[in-house]
């Protein structure tokens, strides 16, 4: 099939890529002169293991192609993927400014080619409020008048780190649409990604919206709870891990997204969250466990940050200290910052005067990028602790699970660790002889580390 994917962000370059991986040809069109010019080059502007290589792989075969110019995008094109970003506004509500200007674009270019051999099927993959994709057809109805055409929602489920596999190997494809012309060509262009037997389901319109948004809302819903019975177990003296081991053995609950840490970020759960938030005061509809969910996010990084400033209370406060951040990306195998714990912890210790030094293994150049001159960034996970005061561990990236515990310990300042990852087991951080602060756990205070640890 000739495709087109509007925007080559996080969702339209996966999509993008891979849709050109089964043969069809695929062109990316997107306004950003800059990223297109990357993307010519074979640069690839997001981190996202495998994509670079399919990639180069698709556009070497001819099947890729990336332009700014609309009519060069949509001359061909079959169907059209809207893939633009639907960010949160000031006050929570789903900003839609870049799916109505891809609508009107996408009308006037119709207009402007006219009729196709068939009707041209417009795709709504960006993630929408509930009623958008009919908006879209509204918008673009008013400018081609009586040219034929369709409209499709086809939310994506990608995760980060993992986006390429989770486009190639789906659980499910979801396909909302008005008539079964657009559902079988749907069926054609996914039916290679699931022949491993999961299933397409093909629905209305509105059902296929809101199935991403209840999905994503159900997975912070976990992990705002096991957040929350984490900071049960801290204050009881419960370990939070063997609570989850007990509770997860049960097949009705499952292990997914049930690990305590610092809350949810990236840009998918509390943007989803808090549209769900937003639905449901424009219909009047009460979403009380949604907005607890969103309430117990914002507050786990919070306490956590409270750890750090009690147990530095004693020594005069944060002022003057440095603290060292392994990991700055919201989540491992990504470069993906937005919302990410790691930069509330990193901003709130700079305004109470310590120094926030970080490491992240691909993230860096972002954090310099959107945050020039706020915070000391490292080329080493061990320079960053050099004389630092404590190494706070924000990002569950592989290489942190393993360190060297002695070299950690002569690098810093004291051997102080706050772990929102719970990467460390309580008995080998006595070993190790640090004041060790976890999630869910009691924490650990420092002594010198034993014979064995010493080796």
């Amino acid at each position: 099939m000739q495709l087109t994917t509007v925007g080559t962000g996080y969702v339209g370059l996966v999509t993008g890529v891979c849709l050109s991986a089964t043969g069809n040809d695929v062109v990316c069109l997107d306004v950003d002169q800059r990223k297109i010019g990357m993307l010519k080059k074979g640069g690839c502007p997001i981190y996202e293991p495998g994509l670079a290589e399919l990639l180069e792989k698709n556009v070497e075969a001819g099947r890729l192609s990336f332009t700014a110019n609309p009519q060069e995008a949509y001359r061909q094109a079959q169907m059209i993927f809207i893939c633009v970003g639907t960010p949160t506004g000031a006050g929570g509500e789903t900003d839609m400014k870049y799916v109505w200007s891809a609508a009107e674009d996408i009308g006037h270019m119709i207009k402007a080619l006219g009729p196709g051999q068939e009707p041209r099927i417009v795709v709504v993959k960006s993630t929408v409020p509930v009623g958008t994709t009919l908006k879209v057809k509204e918008r673009i109805q008013a400018i081609v008048g009586s040219i034929p055409f369709a409209v499709a929602d086809n939310p994506e489920f990608l995760k980060e780190g993992a986006a390429v596999n989770d486009f190639m190997r789906p659980d499910r494809v979801v396909v909302g649409v008005e008539d079964e012309r657009t559902a079988q060509l749907m069926r054609e262009l996914y039916e290679p990604f699931v022949r491993q037997g999961h299933p397409i389901f093909i629905m209305d319109i509105p059902s296929a919206e809101m199935v991403k948004y209840a999905s994503n809302n159900f997975l912070a819903t976990k992990i705002s709870f096991i957040n929350e019975m984490a900071n049960l177990c801290e204050a009881y003296g419960a370990n939070i891990n063997r609570v989850r081991e007990g509770m997860c053995a049960d097949k009705r609950i499952g292990n997914q997204f049930l690990y305590p840490g610092l809350g949810f970020g990236g840009s998918c759960f509390p943007k989803d969250t808090l549209a769900c938030i937003m639905m449901g005061q424009q219909s009047g509809v009460a979403v009380p466990l949604s907005q607890a969910v969103h309430d117990v996010n914002q507050r786990q990084r919070r306490a956590f940050y409270e750890k750090i400033e009690r147990h530095f209370a004693v020594a005069g406060g944060l002022n003057g200290k440095t603290l060292a951040f392994w990991g700055m990306a919201f989540k491992p195998h990504t470069d993906d910052i937005r919302e990410a714990p790691a930069l509330s912890l990193m901003t709130w210790a700079r305004e109470s005067g310590a120094k926030a030094r970080g490491f992240d293994p691909v993230a860096s150049e972002n954090v310099e990028r959107e945050h020039p001159g706020e915070f000391e960034i490292s080329d080493g996970m061990y320079e960053t602790l050099r004389n630092a005061d404590a190494l706070i561990i924000s990002t569950d990236w592989d290489e942190f699970k393993t360190p060297d515990f002695a070299k950690v310990r002569a690098l810093l300042r004291s051997p102080v660790v706050f772990d929102g990852r719970n990467l460390y087991q309580i008995d080998q951080m006595k070993r190790e002889g640090f004041t060790y602060y976890s999630v869910g756990r009691a924490p650990v205070l420092a002594a010198a580390p034993t014979p064995e640890a010493r080796g």
